[in-house]
Formats: C-alpha cells, structure tokens, sequence
C-alpha cells in the first residue's frame, strides 16, 4: 500500500495481513480524494477504524493539518504507530487504540486537533447490517456531530458494502455517493445546528472509555 499524491507521494506503508482491516484499493482511495481534496487544505481530520492509518495519512499528504487515528486492534495499531513514525508525521498525528463504538472522539492533549472538518468513517462491512437507529454504532454517528468534536459544515466520508441498507442520523446529509470495485463510499454534509439531531443534552454519555488516549 502506498500514499498517492502529495508530499508523501510514492511512500510505502505497512498493512495488516490476513483480514484484520480492509485497506482501501488505490483506485478508490484516488477517485474520493481526488472529489474531497478541496475540503483536505488545512483541515484537521479523523479517521475512525483507521487499520493502519492509509487514509488519513492519504489526508495529511494532501494538505490536512492534523489527524486523529482511533483503532482497536492491537496489531493494525502497532502498524500504524510504525507508518506514522516511518513519514516523520508523529507532531502532526494522535493514534489512539480504543473502541470506536464507544468512543468520546475527544482524545487526552486532543483540543488543537477538533473539531473535526473531515471524518472518515469505515467499520469493519459485518457492522453496516447494524446500523439502525438507536444502535451503538448509529449512536457514534450522532456523538460526532457534536460540535464540540466536528466542526459546524464538517465531511462525513462512509465506505459500507454495495447496496447497503442502513440508517443515517439526521445530523448528515448525503451529498454524493462513489461506487467502484463492489463497494460505495457516501459523502455527508454536517447539518445545519437548528437541524441537527442530537441525544439528549442531560443523558449520560455512553463512552466508556472517552478522553483517555492510550
């Protein structure tokens, strides 16, 4: 696997073997960059499932200011933590190994890099059958649209299985949709505040394990 363009264009990076995470194909990764790349300029991004780090390392090639990598496997984490010091990017990055589903998306030391303009959003495509309302993983959806953690016209990029059925939180909107190689990558559009669809203000936040970068 291989950073595309920018200025870590051409440089290597190490992936899981087997079936631990599913690296997106150079295909793919360069047809959605080469239609978000003008959100990337100076954009602090997230990237949620982030096996070892080829799409939000893509970003900070491409112009993204900060990233923040959450992942859950030990071995997929372990090779991100080597690819982030491999491009010298350490200054520029937060790798954090915890569960996405559960996550506060607000890493310890993590102010100067939220809120988010560009969220890449990719579980594991056995998840995307249990995305529904009212699901841990939809709930996630509905925790990063607050504004705390994303910025008020933030991306949300989603890659699931062709012909998914799920459903989305009001606090995205579809802009688009890219299907190639049996896959479709959906691109949202934060809404507007007055819009937005949120928990609670007094319920308890579900996130275990939130705000302690390990």
């Amino acid at each position: 696997m291989r950073i595309i363009s920018g200025r870590f264009r051409r440089r290597l990076l190490l992936t899981s073997p087997g079936q631990t995470t599913r690296p997106i194909t150079d295909r793919v990764k360069e047809s959605l960059f080469e239609r978000i790349e003008g959100s990337l300029k100076n954009a602090r991004v997230a990237d949620i499932f982030a096996g070892t780090g080829t799409i939000g390392l893509e970003a900070l090639s491409r112009g993204a200011r900060s990233a923040v990598f959450i992942e859950q496997d030990r071995q997929a984490y372990e090779l991100l933590l080597q690819n982030v010091a491999t491009l010298e990017a350490t200054d520029e990055t937060i790798c954090w190994r915890t569960d996405a589903v559960r996550s506060s998306f607000r890493p310890h030391g993590g102010d100067d890099f939220r809120p988010y303009d560009v969220v890449f959003f990719d579980p594991p495509f056995p998840m995307i059958a249990g995305l529904r309302a009212g699901s841990p993983l939809y709930k996630a959806l509905q925790r990063l649209a607050r504004p705390d953690v994303s910025a008020a016209k933030a991306r949300l990029v989603l890659r699931v299985p062709e012909h998914s059925q799920f459903d989305i939180p009001g606090d995205w909107v579809l802009d688009w949709t890219l299907t190639l190689s049996n896959m479709d990558v959906h691109v949202y559009t934060k809404s507007p505040p007055d819009a937005l669809e949120t928990e609670p203000a007094d319920a308890p936040d579900p996130a275990a394990i939130a705000d302690d970068a390990s």
